[in-house]
């Protein structure tokens, strides 16, 4: 046992052991939740889980913390087992020491060791195939669970067999590993870059719910590492893509595919479960993190996205040399389950989207006089819009007009506050004004709506940023709106 010895975290935080059998949670019975939440009543049959937890080279405290907070804070009768999946660790207290401490635990932990190193994705479907229970409850291996954090998720299972469920994930800091309750407030998107991001819950979402906290939140997509699922559904869905390397995308392509195919995807509200947040990933990416990334997110964008898989290329070039493998057999799966379009997904359960529905063009937006780009630099908020020679390489210089008369790259939209500009990016607010424009395909100008000014090639003083001035129809105001793609 390691209990009286300090481990070292994958961080590098030394975690302190108590030598007692609750020293991997923490001391507190956590119960965090919307206080009307501990009034709800679950039905007594509910189906039972099985806790599925990948861990590769985790330190000793975080993995039995884990495992712990499953056991204390779950009724028994509801838990078929914990399969713990070693996806090839070297550390030698995740071996045969822990084979011999879970022996003594409370309910059946099975370990299932990977010959080697696969990845989250893998080990995960090997942990599942194992799996015995009526639900598969996937958690990573640096969480704590709270008190009543598992019968919210399996009476929403019991209600609906095709909802997929997710607990509202606190923050557990990888500093000093205090627990500070998540909000309800906000949901799962994603960017142009495919990068999963929280947005706050729409307004439309909170008068669905009608007020009431305790409801579920329908989520367009998940962070990926905590979620319960009907294990049948789970093979009938898909599971997860086999082709995909080691972690990333998975729970953007297991998002989508839940939806388009006739699921639903929720965060049920009156259940925690707490996760450390590391700053940086501890683990190394066979083949680098960048080319895993890629390719993954290349074969979700090309099974899943038709047409709207150009946002992700253009503002990402280098994507698309990136050899993904073959995705037949997920496109086989897309036409068997008779799932619906891209388009479907973006009208009907994310019209908020970084990625809009309608759009008239996506590409640069070229200068006729200067022969330059506008380029959003470092897309960053509050930051001027720049001009430079056209790379046509899209990245910086992508940009969409959409039908709601937004400039847009990803989140950004351009901007103007004040007469004569400056013309910067700023987050895209939906409410118009500053970030209103009409483009008028014949005389090729752009024009500020709240103003009246046209957007105008760089001023003498700083030939790197355009300018607003009063509409006269000069070259200098005109500008090619090109549509581009980089699919391959």
């Amino acid at each position: 046992m390691v209990s009286e010895t300090d481990q070292k975290d994958i961080t590098g935080t030394t975690l302190l052991t108590l030598g007692a059998r609750h020293w991997c949670i923490s001391h507190k019975q956590f119960w965090i939740t919307e206080p009307k939440c501990k009034t709800k009543v679950y039905p007594d049959e509910l189906p039972n889980t099985s806790v599925v937890i990948v861990f590769h080279n985790e330190a000793w405290s975080t993995l039995l913390r884990t495992v712990y907070s499953v056991i204390n804070r779950s009724p028994h009768y509801l838990l078929s087992e914990i399969i713990l999946v070693d996806d090839a660790s070297e550390r030698d207290f995740l071996k045969m020491t822990l084979e011999n401490y879970v022996k003594n635990l409370e309910v059946p932990v099975k370990i299932i060791r990977m010959e080697q190193r696969s990845g989250l994705i893998r080990a995960r479907l090997r942990g599942a195939a194992a799996s015995k229970g009526q639900v598969i409850t996937f958690l990573d291996a640096h969480c704590e669970c709270t008190l009543g954090w598992l019968e919210p998720l399996l009476a929403r299972i019991k209600e609906n067999r095709k909802t997929v469920v997710c607990p509202i994930i606190d923050l557990i800091s990888d500093d000093n590993f205090e627990y500070t309750a998540g909000s309800d407030m906000t949901y799962g998107g994603f960017n142009w870059k495919l990068n999963f991001r929280w947005y706050p819950v729409p307004q439309r979402e909170m008068d669905r719910r009608k007020g009431d906290r305790t409801l579920p939140v329908r989520t367009p997509t998940m962070a990926g590492g905590l979620f319960s699922i009907d294990r049948n559904y789970f093979e009938e869905i898909g599971a997860y893509d086999a082709g995909m390397d080691i972690w990333g995308g998975e729970n953007l392509e297991m998002s989508f595919r839940i939806w388009q195919c006739g699921g639903s995807l929720e965060i049920v509200t009156c259940s925690h479960v707490g996760h450390v947040f590391r700053k940086a990933t501890p683990y190394t990416f066979p083949g680098g993190t960048g080319h895993v990334i890629n390719k993954n997110n290349r074969r979700l964008a090309e099974v899943w996205m038709d047409e709207f898989k150009d946002f992700f290329y253009i503002i990402s070039p280098g994507v698309v040399k990136v050899d993904y493998g073959d995705v037949s057999v997920r496109k086989a799966l897309r036409e068997n389950l008779k799932c619906k379009p891209f388009s479907w997904y973006l009208e009907n359960i994310y019209p908020d989207s970084q990625i809009p529905r309608r759009y008239y063009s996506l590409g640069e937006i070229r200068n006729v006089e200067t022969n330059q780009c506008l380029d959003n630099m470092g897309r960053k908020d509050n930051e001027k819009v720049g001009m430079f020679n056209c790379h046509g390489m899209g990245g910086n210089q992508v940009f969409s007009y959409t039908a709601e008369k937004e400039i847009r790259t990803d989140d950004f939209c351009l901007d103007v506050s004040r007469l004569s500009g400056p013309v910067i990016m700023l987050k895209c607010h939906h409410m118009r004004g500053n970030q209103l424009w009409e483009y008028d395909a014949e005389k090729l100008t752009l024009r500020h709506i709240n103003s009246n000014q046209c957007l105008d090639e760089p001023s003498e003083d700083d030939k790197m940023v355009p300018t607003m001035k009063d509409c006269n129809g000069s070259r200098s105001q005109q500008w090619l709106l090109r549509n581009m793609t980089l699919s391959a």
